[in-house]
């Protein structure tokens, strides 16, 4: 008996260590939070590898992003190693076309930068953008996301050298607080630039484009996760500062029109960029998900009969896209693929010659080298990601986002699960991820014979097609 009582302080005091250790350390926030029992999920994630040959799930059955993607999202973040053993467990949809003689070091250069907006003509604006990275973060707004979270991802884009953009909720202390370039989004129910009536507030706006992080507005369409209608916020979500951010009532659901009530037409759409630009001076994007094709032509035929309204940017977003809460069958089945998407638009731009005057940025499921890489070798000018900056935080796909009870505090509105998200910490890991992310898409570039990712053509990348027997090479 005395043996059971001395063994049971022993597991207490152990017990009550690893307790003690797990709430004062900043580094895992599922530690913190759950302090104790977390060691439970780590143990899991360790040694699932050697145990999926017994009972595990394979790595690539997830979704909506499998444990290959996440787990190189995890690795790079944390800046260890992502070198693999025994062969790729992947099944590429596509493959780079490698050259015979790959660049060498010395022959390497860095990706130029692009600037957005012009300086001359009809549509210029008083500052453009000269964006420095081709990898940046999409929006998110704060409100989705916990303070602790937009705070990390503003100071871990300043480190990376990329910018954030706001989301549609408004421009927060917290975006600013890094210091990083900052893209103001405006969508349908125009929040941190309305009125009383939540019509365009020309006032908010000038006061808003007056920081100088802010470098440039977007007008958001729709966005992938539920094209043809609003974003949606809880109201348990609605905090009096994001009220008082977004010009919304207290404690209230906060769900966005379908569509901007002043954009309804190609026309309306050209008008409302040129108003945005003249006020602010900075370049205005527009960001959309590609559905009917004769829209493409109609619009940009638009920007260049009316040049004063030609975006300055459009951000293509895939139907797979989307960090939020939405209905199920507008995430499942509306709005095209990036994979289709994208050429589309690409191509639409070249038809009107506006290949030098409209950047193209892509998002969706774009997390990983690979995809970003395909993105740009399809002709985006620019690759943003919302999700992959989540999985930097921390994020494990709990599927609590619109619950506000998220176990790693990236989209809690819990004070005590946003507390174990550690803003010094995560904001490493944030700069981490891009870093990596963009030094293996490099990688991929100079395999291909390419002296950075700039250079990047269509011809370099090949669909793979899969049949009974195997697979063989489509078309470049």
């Amino acid at each position: 008996m005395e043996t059971l009582l001395l063994v049971l302080l022993l597991l207490a005091g152990l017990a009550g260590a690893v307790y003690l250790h797990d709430v004062r350390q900043t580094r895992h926030t599922i530690l913190r939070n759950f302090p104790v029992i977390g060691h439970f999920r780590y143990f899991s994630e360790n040694f699932g590898e050697y145990m999926r040959q017994y009972q595990y799930l394979p790595d690539w059955v997830e979704r909506p992003f499998n444990r290959l993607e996440r787990s190189w999202i995890y690795r790079s973040a944390k800046g260890v190693s992502n070198l693999v053993s025994f062969g790729s467990a992947n099944s590429p949809a596509f493959v780079f076309r490698n050259a015979p003689f790959p660049v060498l070091d010395e022959e390497k250069t860095v990706w130029p930068g692009k600037q957005i907006g012009v300086t001359e003509g009809p549509g210029a604006c008083r500052t453009p953008f000269m964006a420095a990275s081709f990898f940046n973060i999409s929006g998110m707004s704060y409100g989705a996301l916990s303070h602790a979270a937009v705070t990390a991802l503003s100071r871990g884009a300043k480190r990376a050298g990329i910018w954030m953009a706001t989301g549609e909720g408004g421009l927060a202390k917290y975006h600013l607080d890094g210091g990083c370039d900052v893209i103001m989004q405006m969508g349908t129910a125009k929040y941190g630039v309305r009125d009383q009536e939540g019509n365009l507030s020309e006032e908010r706006l000038r006061a808003i484009a007056a920081h100088a992080q802010v470098r440039a507005f977007e007008v958001k369409l729709a966005q992938g996760a539920k094209p043809g209608k609003g974003g949606i916020l809880p109201a348990a979500k609605v905090n009096a500062e994001i009220a008082a951010i977004r010009g919304i009532p207290l404690g209230q659901d906060s769900i966005s029109p379908n569509r901007h009530k002043d954009i309804g037409t190609v026309r309306e759409l050209g008008a409302f960029v040129a108003r945005v630009r003249g006020v602010t001076g900075k370049p205005v994007g527009v960001k959309f998900v590609a559905g009917q094709p004769e829209f493409l032509d109609q619009w940009f035929a638009d920007c260049v009969a009316h040049p004063e309204g030609c975006p300055d940017y459009v951000q293509i977003d895939g139907g797979e896209g989307g960090t939020g809460a939405a209905p199920a069958p507008l995430a499942d089945y509306v709005g095209l693929p990036i994979t289709q998407a994208l050429p589309m638009v690409v191509d639409a731009r070249a038809r009107h010659g506006l290949g030098e005057r409209v950047r193209i940025i892509a998002s969706g499921k774009l997390v990983t080298p690979d995809k970003v890489a395909w993105a740009l070798c399809m002709g985006a000018d620019f690759v943003s990601s919302a999700r992959g900056f989540m999985f930097s935080l921390g994020c494990i796909q709990a599927m609590k986002c619109g619950s506000g009870k998220c176990p790693t505090g990236v989209t809690a509105v819990d004070p005590r699960l946003i507390k174990g998200l550690d803003p010094a910490d995560k904001s490493v890991r944030v700069a981490h991820y891009a870093a990596q992310l963009r030094e293996e898409v490099e990688i991929i570039a100079h395999s291909c014979g390419l002296r950075n990712a700039a250079e990047f053509q269509p011809h370099h990348v090949t669909a793979i097609e899969r049949g009974v027997g195997g697979f063989r090479a489509a078309g470049g």
